[in-house]
């Protein structure tokens, strides 16, 4: 139904998305010191930056910011409209134990798609 996106421009995405959170977590939550101090103070953080920019900005814009700059957009897979921000939290909450983000079907679609619903597509 609908055209598959690469694993690679997938994994570019969710990689995009995880450095962003990373950084940010760095500089404002994991206190001071050199970086090998900081490092172990930004791991909770990083998580929680994740699922909560991820869910977001799914939920409302349709794409998180290392969607966008790879050129892909959640929707969903029944009639091809946006994702409720239930669909967007589902997919997020799935998504942050990795596993379900790269086991996928026949179809191209990971565990974390199947059950909320959605899929993600190519938007250039």
């Amino acid at each position: 139904m609908y055209p598959r996106v690469s694993q690679g421009r997938r994994l570019l995405g969710i990689t995009i998305d995880w450095l962003a959170c990373y950084a940010i977590s760095l500089g404002f939550f994991a206190g001071v010191g050199t970086f090998t101090d900081r490092v172990p103070g930004a791991r909770v953080p990083t998580l929680l930056m994740f699922f909560l920019e991820y869910s977001l900005l799914v939920a409302f814009g349709g794409a998180s910011f290392g969607h966008r700059l790879v050129g892909l957009k959640v929707i969903r897979f029944s009639d091809g409209g946006a994702a409720t921000p239930i669909q967007a939290l589902i997919r997020c909450a799935l998504l942050v134990p990795l596993i379900t983000a790269i086991t996928f079907d026949e179809d191209g679609r990971g565990i974390n798609e199947r059950f909320s619903n959605t899929v993600l597509v190519k938007t250039r």
